[in-house]
């Protein structure tokens, strides 16, 4: 089980940092990312990151400004996110999955299985 927090309304220009725990399993085993989901809008990969090197993804418009990571002694996976945008605004989902992902599937929905709830994230025009 994944069980997501930290999201809530921030001014443009300030940060957050978004938690993602994880009970039942290690994560340190797993494949990781974050997306988020704006209203009308279809669910995207943020960031990623693959335990087997290290490699990380971001979607061009937070590459930059976001950083993902994992603590393996609080078995979670942080989204670190300065310089927050309006456009930024939406539910934000952390995601794992125990397959090896290649590059090009490591932002990609249908490459994970378990998911957390999601936390809102709102930086208000």
């Amino acid at each position: 089980q994944l069980q997501a927090s930290g999201g809530g309304l921030v001014q443009p220009g300030n940060s957050l940092r978004l938690s993602c725990a994880a009970s039942g399993f290690t994560l340190n085993d797993y494949d990781i990312a974050w997306f988020r989901q704006a209203p009308g809008k279809e669910r995207e990969g943020v960031a990623c990151r693959r335990r087997s090197d290290g490699h990380t993804s971001y979607l061009d418009s937070v590459e930059g400004r976001f950083t993902i990571s994992r603590d393996n002694a609080r078995n979670t996976v942080n989204l670190q996110m300065n310089s927050l945008k309006p456009e930024d605004t939406a539910i934000y989902y952390c995601a794992a999955t125990r397959r090896r992902l290649i590059s090009g599937l490591c932002r990609r929905v249908e490459s994970y299985d378990a998911w957390g709830q999601g936390t809102l994230v709102t930086s208000p025009a």
